[in-house]
C-alpha cells in the first residue's frame, strides 16, 4: 500500500537516507516500497533540540528507525532508559510500551509511543513549575 504524503512549501521530509526538501509551493508524494522509514519535518529531532530525557531517548529510537542496522543504536537507547527511569520511575508504563514495540521490529510505532513519553515529561515539568513558588515559600 502506498503512502501519500502532502508537503508545505519549504518542508523537509526523509525518506530512507535522503532528505528532501520541498520548494516553494505544495506538493504531492506518493511513496511506494516496503519497510521504508518515512519522517515528516515535524517529526524529526536533531541533537540540538533534542534537550529533555525522553527527547534524548525519542532521539535513539528515531536513529534505530532510520539505521540500516537498529540494534547499533541500543546501547544508547538503554542507557538513556536508564537515566530516565533513576530520575522518573513513573515514566515506566510508557516506556515499557517502546520496548516491546522495539522488541516487535514496529519502530514506527516505538516513535509514536516515544512521542507520548516526550508528552508525559513535560506534564510532570509544568506540575514541578507550579510546585516551585509554592515550595519556596514554605
Amino acid at each position: 500500500m502506498a503512502l501519500k504524503v502532502e508537503l508545505k512549501p519549504n518542508e523537509r521530509i526523509i525518506i530512507g537516507s535522503c532528505v528532501i526538501t520541498n520548494v516553494d509551493q505544495r506538493a504531492r508524494l506518493l511513496i511506494e516500497g516496503e519497510n521504508t522509514p518515512v519522517l515528516r519535518e515535524k517529526d524529526i529531532l536533531t541533537p540540538a533540540t533534542a534537550d529533555t530525557p525522553a527527547k534524548l531517548i525519542y532521539l535513539a529510537v528515531q536513529l534505530m528507525y532510520l539505521s540500516p542496522d537498529p540494534k547499533e543504536h541500543h546501547p544508547t537507547y538503554f542507557t538513556l532508559l536508564k537515566d530516565m527511569l533513576t530520575v522518573e520511575p513513573s515514566s515506566w508504563a510508557i516506556i515499557e510500551g517502546i520496548n516491546n514495540l522495539i522488541l516487535e521490529g514496529d519502530l514506527y510505532r516505538a516513535l509514536k509511543e516515544a512521542k507520548k513519553l516526550i508528552a508525559y515529561e513535560k506534564e510532570l515539568l509544568e506540575l514541578a513549575r507550579a510546585e516551585a513558588p509554592t515550595l519556596k515559600s514554605a
